[in-house]
């Protein structure tokens, strides 16, 4: 190539030696842009555990739905602070396998004033795309903090990321529906549904903006956060109970119409799990040329720490006739594009035990103990315990109990950068142990790994003023497992 630019009597040698050098620069720099933005992978999706999106900050999408435009999901959900329950944006995540999350929008902001703006509260966004008009709504619960000014609302957007623009009340008969906790579903003929706690369904027009039919009556007290799927020509509707942002053991409901008459046929998690400790927001289908999986989307709240702590819980539903079931917790699964099936996923294989502290540093005051489940426990603050390794992924088990309290995990490079960083949650009403954090994939290299006893917790208390969450501040390790 050089010797092409020295035929050319017209140009410099010099201009031309210095574009040739930027060329082989580019050229060669291709391959690590390519790798930068692959940096990292889910293969699994992994309930319970933060998850991380294409930035490297923890997915935040709560009382969540997913919908499908050609071969993208697009995750919508609630965006959250740290201090309280105010309205700071509904999010927009897309993905292509369900497990990798880009993040592309805050897809309706904060508004300037009005009944979205500061000091609000925006909670439970779907979003439904109109096959009459191409339209994208979204729906929301909006309200005070105070929960006294409670409605359904809607936002539009010609792009399913926005930016979506807030248009009020959704009306029927020409009346805002003074509700909270929504979901949304769109029957297999196109038509749209919003409902509503206590089991109230609503049609909506053809264009997806108004409400033409009370469906069916709320005749379900204490009911809140529903969500209905179909499969072939019997719906089921999920819901949970009454108990703040607490877990409990969530019912399900089934009929051959919408109209009802809706039957109880009870729990759809062993009981005593309370839902694997989750609240359900949404189930997605997902078809494939041989199976179609319907996986069952909760959240797992962890107030006030909801942007940094609080998880999701998505598990596949076993679908049969009148039944439907999440008999055990699957730590880890993806699912088949192609096939619609789903498989539980390895965790990554090398186990390092709480008990090996030659590889586990532990700072603080420890206790080792040794009963049903060897654990190590702290609850003093700025307690912490580190572990240096090589390979590409780590993961950490951990006891959740009543007594649990916030952990900082953080993993740093081996020139002590920090790659990875997030709050994970050690409080449940039962003692169980369960994956507590896992990475994503990376590239082979030396790392650390740091978890740090943070002196807080969960507590909340609802409107009635009954207190809820965590009575200490305990951090428990089971073990560690590593991806060489």
């Amino acid at each position: 190539m050089l010797g092409v630019f020295t035929n050319v009597p017209t140009l410099n040698k010099n201009v031309m030696n210095k574009c040739f050098r930027q060329i082989l620069s580019l050229i060669l720099f291709l391959p690590f842009i390519t790798n930068a933005q692959k940096q990292w992978a889910y293969k699994g999706i992994y309930s319970g555990a933060p998850w991380f999106d294409d930035r490297g900050k923890p997915v935040s999408a709560h009382g969540a739905n997913i919908i499908k435009e050609k071969d993208t999901y697009y995750l919508f959900g609630e965006k959250h602070s740290d201090t309280c329950n105010v309205f700071v944006g509904f999010t927009c995540y897309s993905s292509k396998d369900l497990r990798n999350w880009k993040f592309r929008s805050i897809a309706l902001p904060v508004q300037k004033s009005g009944k979205l703006g500061p000091s609000r509260v925006g909670e439970r966004p779907k979003v439904m795309k109109c096959p009459n008009t191409g339209e994208f709504i979204m729906y929301m619960h909006v309200d005070t903090l105070g929960y006294v000014d409670q409605f359904l609302g809607y936002a539009t957007a010609n792009s399913i990321t926005g930016p979506y623009t807030f248009r009020g009340p959704l009306l029927f008969d020409g009346k805002p529906i003074k509700k909270w906790d929504i979901g949304t579903f769109q029957d297999i003929d196109g038509r749209g549904y919003v409902l509503l706690h206590g089991g109230d369904i609503y049609k909506l027009s053809d264009e997806y903006k108004r409400i033409v039919e009370h469906v069916h009556v709320a005749n379900i007290p204490g009911f809140e956060s529903p969500a209905i799927f179909r499969k072939d020509s019997l719906y089921y509707l999920l819901g949970s109970h009454l108990t703040s942002w607490e877990r409990n053991d969530n019912d399900y409901y089934t009929a051959s119409s919408l109209k009802g008459p809706w039957t109880k046929r009870g729990l759809f998690c062993p009981p005593g799990t309370l839902t694997w400790n989750s609240q359900c927001t949404f189930v997605l289908p997902i078809a494939g040329s041989k199976d179609t999986t319907f996986m069952y989307m909760g959240d797992r709240w962890s107030y006030p720490k909801q942007e940094s702590a609080a998880s999701y819980v998505w598990q596949p539903l076993i679908v049969s006739g009148i039944s439907i079931s999440i008999p055990k917790f699957i730590d880890a699964w993806q699912i088949d594009q192609l096939t619609g099936e789903s498989r539980e996923v390895e965790l990554p294989e090398d186990v390092i035990e709480n008990t090996n502290q030659k590889l586990i540093s532990y700072s603080g005051n420890w206790k080792h103990t040794n009963d049903s489940l060897s654990l190590s426990s702290s609850d003093k603050k700025n307690d912490s315990f580190s572990l240096k390794f090589r390979g590409r992924q780590i993961a950490l088990y951990g006891l959740s109990r009543p007594e649990g309290g916030y952990a900082q995990v953080d993993l740093r490079s081996n020139k002590g950068k920090v790659i990875l960083s997030a709050l994970v949650d050690m409080y449940c009403k039962y003692p169980v142990s369960s994956l507590k954090y896992i990475t994503p994939v990376l590239q082979q290299g030396n790392y650390t790994l740091t978890v740090t006893v943070t002196g807080e917790r969960g507590n909340w208390s609802d409107k009635r003023k009954n207190q809820y969450g965590s009575t200490g501040y305990v951090v428990s390790l089971d073990k560690i497992l590593i991806k060489p």
